[in-house]
């Protein structure tokens, strides 16, 4: 379950026989076989670089986001992002169609709206989608659709694509905001959740709050005051708490050295960082991984 190497490795979209760089369609089952993981894959902790989103039809396999096992369901929804760990964990048959596409897909002109949904942002880190028949129907027929235009190159192609992938994801971010009760979209929930999404994209590097305000183009004052009334708490506590998952990430999944692990975050010394893990986590670095890796073996 976890990676002897260095650095987890990235795995990137790789075209089919279509060429297209940013956007493909996985078919198994049905007319197909079910398909079986590479054996090669199977316990090895990676990353996309893209979206996936994957349509399960008949399944019984388990595999790890971060640090959550999932028996994948038969006719359930599962998705992740470009920031998400993975792991095959079982050799078994799957029955699925799939459709993965990257960030520069999303932000072509016509997707851009794409980006805001609420299952691409995932403030909630929901990973399945639970699907009731008519659901299943729907789902169903928007898979058929972007098939057979993926599969029929034409000048049109792109703008079909994107019309069927918007209903697609535009439905399902519905019954995300269902399964997972979040139908606030005020203004400041928005800001709560862009200030979230750059301190993502960011949290290596930036450590403050003004830092953030700054991106967002307000006072450090007022994303301060949004930011606790919206969530219940400080904006910097966001910061921390985002920086101490990519620290159980790095622990949970590779063999890293506290140290290493420290500089990856942008610690300067093992001992800071030791320090800052336990104020958030109320365990050491070290204590934390020998009591996950007892839990789960």
């Amino acid at each position: 379950m976890h990676n002897n190497n260095q650095q987890i490795p990235v795995y990137r979209l790789e075209p089919d026989e279509t060429g297209n760089k940013h956007f493909r369609v996985y078919n198994f089952g049905g007319n197909y076989d079910g398909n079986l993981p590479n054996q090669s894959d199977l316990l090895v902790s990676h990353r996309k670089d893209h979206y996936l989103l994957v349509f399960i039809r008949r399944a019984g396999r388990r595999q790890w986001i971060d640090m959550t096992p999932y028996i994948l369901k038969e006719n359930t929804i599962y998705f992740t992002g470009p920031n998400q760990i993975i792991i095959k964990e079982e050799f078994k048959q799957l029955w699925s169609t799939g459709i993965a596409f990257t960030k520069e897909f999303l932000s072509f002109q016509e997707n851009d709206s794409l980006n805001k949904l609420p299952l691409i942002q995932n403030p909630h880190s929901g990973y399945e989608l639970l699907l009731t028949d008519a659901d299943i129907d729907l789902v169903e027929d928007m898979l058929t659709k972007i098939n057979v235009e993926y599969q029929n190159p034409s000048e049109w192609q792109q703008r079909m694509l994107t019309a069927y992938l918007t209903v697609l994801l535009t439905y399902l971010s519905r019954l995300y905001t269902e399964q997972f009760k979040d139908n606030n979209t005020s203004v400041n929930k928005l800001l709560l959740k862009n200030f979230q999404m750059k301190i993502n994209e960011r949290f290596r590097e930036l450590r403050e709050v003004g830092d953030y305000a700054s991106l967002l183009h307000i006072s450090a004052g007022h994303l301060s005051e949004v930011v606790k009334t919206q969530s219940g708490k400080p904006a910097i506590k966001h910061i921390h708490e985002r920086i101490a998952l990519e620290a159980r990430r790095l622990l949970f999944h590779t063999n890293n050295s506290l140290k290493e692990i420290a500089f990856d975050l942008g610690f300067a010394d093992a001992s800071y960082f030791n320090r800052f893990f336990k104020r958030e986590t109320g365990v050491t670095p070290a204590e934390y991984r020998t009591n996950t890796r007892k839990m789960y073996h």
